[in-house]
């Protein structure tokens, strides 16, 4: 079972996601609203997985992911925004995240599929 950092800064996603996580599975081990929160219980909780939104009120989600895979330990980094990929195609390719899921699309099949193959 991988464990999970939910990071967004809308609340209400937040409890969604939880919600339909840890009903298929996965182990939530915590949540963030912003880029300061997310690093912080990267540092404390040391999840397998960050589900990271693109857009916080702090930091891109973009800088956070490559902030967050210089830890010691990095976790699997999932971005996701309620935008589709095709806003940030060019930047996905480039960064350190393993994927994307739109959070409308957002399932815990999509996840663990996406993360099939990885390490962990």
């Amino acid at each position: 079972m991988r464990s999970v950092l939910i990071v967004d800064d809308y609340g209400p996603f937040r409890v969604v996601a939880r919600r339909m996580l840890e009903r298929d599975g996965f182990s939530i081990v915590g949540e963030a609203a912003d880029a300061a929160g997310a690093v912080a219980a990267v540092r404390a909780l040391r999840p397998d997985v960050v589900l990271l939104d693109v857009n916080l009120p702090d930091e891109d989600g973009f800088a956070v992911c490559d902030r967050l895979g210089e830890l010691p330990g990095a976790p699997l980094v999932v971005l996701t925004s309620s935008h589709e990929v095709g806003s940030f195609r060019r930047r996905l390719r480039s960064s350190r995240a393993v994927g994307f899921i739109a959070k409308r699309n957002l399932t815990s099949g999509a996840l663990a599929t996406l993360l099939d193959g990885t390490p962990g």
